[in-house]
């Protein structure tokens, strides 16, 4: 133990003495682990802000609809749910409580007041939406059944459409036109806000039944069934359910795929975690080819300490110092320089990322994990070591007698 702690005493004297030449070496690092932990913080704090969205839809809610893929489309064979579908989640499978179909309707037009005019996304939804959501009106009231059993035209908006028509804070009572038709807004939801620029509040949201009849009777619709279990403890078992009904349903034979999917809020979010971590660790790995540039730049500023210091290295074999000794005493500068300039890297590298999140309009927050700092740490620290071991290696095997006569 005294052997290290005077080894690395030794190393960290060594260091000091050469201010300027450690600084430069360690240069590479520093850039190289900035970078790293840079990207790593953005790519991070984007993860986080989609899982805190996820987690806003609640753990009891889950999504049924129609699976497709590229050879669907492209053949036009395009699986839907259909109208009974609906049914069938609210009256025929057990723990299924609220269940709302939700559907993008296609109006071909504008939404006007006034003379100011927008093009927001509108839904078809039913009463039961605010229940799966867990989303709220700030102003007047939500869809409720009687306005799909009546086809009333009223519409709940998001708090952007009413600004971009420059409606009343309150616009609860105002007449909108969608399309050639014409809504009563009852209701502006709260706001929920932007990320990466784009809004999630730009939307007007028509009973589905108004909806269904906006599309035109010979227009196949296409929508999603969201609801919620009693009991987040099952789950499991109520998607379980749900499948076995929806297949019989639908006459799917057995050892027959699904043409349908039942995911969860929290399987979108495990699925989303599961693409950010390889987006990070993709990008971490190309950004972090800089580090072994910088490894490359303190093995060879090693090598030419090795020969600047070949009688000091003869001198201390001479008074009894091992190859061991020299070794270690190499090996834990070069780890020493490296571990500088990895801390010094990771400072940087999260005021870089805070900074760039900053700059980029409604980009979320940075985040470093600290175990993502420790490692960073770490691996900079093993990265030094690992260059360092040629130049260690030839100060070890210096003859003591011809490194004395070095001049």
């Amino acid at each position: 133990m005294y052997l290290l702690i005077e080894s690395l005493r030794a190393a960290w004297l060594n260091l000091i003495a050469h201010r300027l030449r450690s600084f430069l070496t360690t240069l590479g690092i520093v850039i190289g682990t900035a970078s790293v932990v840079a990207v790593v913080a953005l790519m991070q704090g984007f993860a986080d802000s989609i899982k805190s969205q996820f987690a806003d839809l609640g753990g009891t809610a889950l999504t049924l609809k129609a699976s497709n893929n590229f050879d669907n489309f492209n053949s036009g064979n395009i699986n839907r749910l259909s109208l009974s579908d609906i049914d069938l989640l609210r009256y025929r499978v057990e723990g299924v409580t609220h269940v709302a179909p939700v559907m993008q309707v296609v109006y071909g037009g504008t939404v006007r007041y006034r003379g100011h005019s927008t093009t927001p996304q509108v839904y078809g939804v039913s009463a039961d939406y605010v229940w799966v959501e867990r989303r709220f009106p700030e102003f007047g009231r939500f869809l409720v059944d009687s306005d799909d059993q009546g086809r009333r035209r009223v519409a709940v908006i998001g708090p952007k459409l009413r600004d971009d028509l420059k409606l009343p804070a309150n616009p609860v009572g105002e007449f909108i036109q969608v399309g050639s038709e014409w809504f009563k807004i009852v209701g502006m939801m709260d706001k929920r806000g932007e990320i990466f620029g784009f809004s999630q509040d730009n939307y007007l949201m028509i009973p589905f039944d108004v909806g269904r009849a906006l599309q035109g009777q010979n227009r196949r619709l296409m929508f999603e069934l969201r609801f919620t279990v009693a009991d987040i403890a099952d789950i499991e078992q109520a998607k379980e359910k749900v499948s076995r009904a929806v297949r019989a349903a639908h006459k799917i034979k057995p050892g027959k795929p699904d043409d349908f999917e039942v995911e969860s809020a929290d399987q979108l979010a495990k699925q989303f975690s599961q693409i950010t971590g390889m987006a990070t660790l993709v990008l971490g790995g190309i950004v972090g080819i800089s580090l072994l540039v910088g490894g490359i730049g303190i093995m060879t500023v090693m090598l030419v300490s090795v020969t600047e210091r070949t009688r000091e290295i003869g001198i201390l074999k001479a008074i009894g110092a091992t190859r061991r000794d020299i070794l270690v005493q190499f090996l834990l500068e070069a780890g020493m320089l490296s571990l500088l300039g990895g801390v010094v890297g990771i400072v940087i590298g999260v005021a870089l990322g805070h900074g760039i999140a900053a700059l980029i309009p409604n980009f979320p927050p940075a985040s470093v994990p600290i175990f993502v700092a420790i490692g960073a740490a770490l691996f900079c620290a093993l990265v030094g070591v690992l260059f360092g071991i040629m130049p260690a290696s030839k100060a070890a095997n210096l003859d003591p007698i011809e490194a004395l006569r070095y001049e």
